[in-house]
């Protein structure tokens, strides 16, 4: 399998001053957050698709949606144009909370939003419910993804699955004597690696509020009695221990990672030999010849599933249907796959596709879904009776914290 080295999901460098900044303002529009619950807005559903208005304006990931711009090869926006007449205008957004900022202040049709702005985009009123019998191969999609919680309320779909991935442990082979670690302690607690060399200063954390939820995930396995069963539905006392395991692995931790391409180049020259990544640098460093691996640890994993969501007030409804359609072609999936490391959300994609390959759903992680705890944007309201959980706000100003030493 092939993997291309590009710009993914990252956190643009001057973008740093701005990554908690509008995050609190997005956080607000969810009423959990003040402490009441969580109410999804009363919102209208088209019925039915008409003459496309002539363009569709899309915030995205970058990789996400490609003309052949960065490589001839990976073009499925081309096609559609041709068919549709709907030119596609792309806005990519370099982390979640910019994606909620571009889609709460209007103009855009369509988000391809992870599960930690997912909620806050339902919940503010944002985005609208889709009918998913306009959707055409609704059917093809997994059905464990067709009704994820983090794009599914009330029983109402505020989206359309576009790709999903595990966050996995990455290691250094070498470091590990080819023995893949078995948890995720080696991030976590000060151990002595298999090379006789300590972990400190050799470990790199995702540099995000949603990943505390990968402290809550460890400590759900090694402490029972705080009685985690939901890493994003965290009581006052549940999210203090994983902050507090979180400031404890600050003193091991090389760097928060802001993006793919910094991690690589750390793996590769700043000796760092384990983290939390994605199935994208695994794959990029293995094809560079490094001596890199990945494994979901015993406690599992936290991942990500990315759904196309539409803006309540879009400005070319039409042709946004056009493209949720069109977003889940068969060719388009398994290209997609390949060319970001991630997982199609119609398993039909795997098979065939010549760039994917028949092995590279597997090597992206296709069989680990039992295993992920996928990001979804922790409320007040956890559904069970109580506003006791603690709000993606909290999260914010503690991850801060936590970074801030």
């Amino acid at each position: 399998m092939k993997f291309v080295i590009q710009e993914e999901k990252a956190v643009d460098t001057k973008l740093v001053s701005k990554l908690f900044g509008g995050l609190v303002v997005a956080s607000v529009l969810l009423a959990a957050c003040g402490g009441a619950a969580a109410t999804v807005p009363a919102s209208t559903m088209q019925q039915s698709v008409g003459a496309g208005e002539g363009e569709v304006d899309i915030i995205a990931w970058a990789g996400y949606i490609e003309r052949g711009e960065s490589d001839p090869t990976i073009d499925w926006v081309t096609g559609f144009e041709s068919d549709t007449g709907c030119k596609v205008n792309v806005k990519v957004a370099s982390t979640s909370d910019e994606m909620v900022t571009l889609m709460n202040a209007g103009g855009f049709d369509l988000a391809t939003a992870s599960g930690d702005a997912s909620l806050r985009l339902i919940l503010g009123g944002t985005v609208q419910e889709i009918n998913t019998s306009l959707i055409t191969d609704w059917n093809r999609v997994d059905s464990r993804l067709q009704n994820g919680a983090w794009h599914t309320v009330g029983g109402k779909h505020y989206g359309v699955p576009y790709q999903w991935g595990s966050n996995v442990l990455m290691y250094n082979t070498e470091a590990f004597g080819g023995v893949a670690p078995t948890s995720w302690s080696v991030v976590f607690e000060e151990t002595t690696l298999p090379d006789g060399k300590s972990n400190k200063g050799r470990v790199q954390a995702y540099s995000g509020p949603i990943y505390i939820a990968d402290g809550a995930l460890y400590l759900k396995a090694h402490n029972p009695e705080l009685g985690i069963t939901d890493p994003y539905e965290l009581t006052k006392p549940q999210f203090d221990a994983a902050v507090a395991l979180l400031k404890q692995q600050r003193a091991l931790v090389q760097r928060y990672w802001p993006d793919a391409t910094s991690q690589i180049d750390d793996f590769t020259n700043e000796g760092v030999v384990a983290a939390t990544s994605w199935p994208y640098q695994v794959g990029a460093l293995q094809l560079a010849g490094q001596p890199i691996d990945q494994t979901i640890p015993s406690e599992g994993a936290t991942g990500w599933a990315d759904t196309t969501m539409m803006h309540v007030k879009a400005p070319h409804p039409n042709c946004a249907y056009m493209w949720l359609n069109h977003s889940l072609d068969k060719k388009l999936q398994g290209d997609l796959a390949y060319w970001f490391g991630s997982v199609p959300v119609t398993p039909d994609a795997c098979e065939g596709n010549d760039m994917l390959g028949p092995e590279g759903c597997k090597f992206n992680g296709i069989e680990n879904f039992d295993k992920i705890a996928f990001w979804k944007t922790p409320i007040a309201d956890c559904g069970n009776g109580k506003n006791d959980c603690v709000p993606y706000s909290d999260w914010t100003t503690a991850f801060v914290a936590i970074t801030g030493g």
